[in-house]
């Protein structure tokens, strides 16, 4: 996403807030002068930074489903919006800095990086590497799948909560509290789940190498088509190597994540006899209302899927 391009939005955002166009006319993207104005930069901090932010706060996430937080272009709203964030939460570990937009769009906003209106949600994970198709090392940043990250990610949220409207400290407080019981409480039954998975079988094969902060944790082996949404997606070279892993190992099934092209791992199905058992979720969640729809929801979903597949 180029600096120009990012500028020659907000110059169409301040013409069309002088002819009273900069908004919709609805209730989905009117600001209550009461609430924390808060900015998400994907779905998955969205959901979170409400839950811990209640009915104090009002949240307008950046990038929609379906679509790559790694590489992104901002719309006219998404830079009004963040123009006039109280608070902008962001995932770091490199998820955002793909093309450089998220950088670009908080020059525009006249926010900046580690101040007290910008927080990073995974400041305090300890990252993991991956090799990208030069064979670079990258952070990997999908570290929110490890249930355990994601109470590192509440907390940061709710002290970027506390520090903006400390006069609802106690609530922000409460909200968190709640809702790390609630990840401690999936991370047993990840630990439960994969207890009962055969040892032979504990490994997990998706496109991308999203959840290598769950497997390090929980205990599984982890193949992939892909390292990085950023690197060149099903070549002929990557789906060799994963077919050798899978002919090496006793894996049961395989899996593609909600929002990537299901191809390659067909391909490799048919070349393996193993059977894509399902999806599971990873850089985005479901639908409202339907399975994945919180971050909650989504990690549930993921290990139900992934014991329901490595147990046949």
């Amino acid at each position: 996403m180029s600096i120009t391009r990012l500028l020659a939005i907000a110059v169409l955002i301040l013409g069309l807030s002088g002819c009273g166009l900069a908004a919709k006319d609805d209730s989905a993207t009117a600001e209550d002068p009461d609430k924390v104005q808060v900015v998400a930069t994907y779905s998955i901090l969205g959901d979170m930074i409400a839950e811990i932010g209640g009915d104090h706060i009002q949240v307008h996430s950046i990038v929609p489903l379906g679509v790559d937080p790694h590489q992104y272009t901002p719309l006219p709203l998404d830079l009004q919006k963040s123009a006039q964030a109280d608070l902008i939460v962001w995932n770091g570990l490199n998820l955002e800095m793909g093309d450089g937009w998220l950088a670009s769009l908080l020059d525009i906003s006249g926010k900046e990086f580690d101040t007290d209106q910008v927080v990073e949600a995974g400041a305090q994970v300890t990252p993991q590497y991956l090799a990208d198709s030069a064979g670079e090392s990258t952070i990997n940043p999908h570290a929110f799948l490890d249930p355990n990250v994601g109470i590192q990610y509440a907390e940061a949220m709710r002290d970027g909560l506390i520090k903006i409207d400390p006069d609802n400290a106690g609530q922000y407080e409460q909200n968190a509290a709640d809702y790390i019981s609630e990840l401690e409480q999936i991370d047993q039954l990840y630990k439960d789940n994969i207890a009962q998975i055969p040892s032979a079988q504990r490994v997990l094969v998706t496109s991308e190498n999203a959840y290598q902060y769950m497997a390090d944790r929980y205990g599984l082996t982890t193949g992939f088509v892909w390292e990085i949404d950023t690197d060149e997606q099903g070549t002929p070279e990557q789906i060799k190597e994963l077919i050798h892993l899978i002919n090496t190992t006793k894996v049961p099934a395989l899996f593609v994540e909600s929002n990537k092209d299901p191809r390659p791992m067909e391909t490799i199905s048919r070349e393996t006899g193993v059977p894509i058992y399902g999806t599971l979720f990873s850089d985005e969640l479901g639908k409202p209302g339907q399975d994945g729809g919180t971050y909650l929801k989504m990690l549930r979903f993921n290990i139900k899927q992934i014991h329901a597949g490595l147990t046949q």
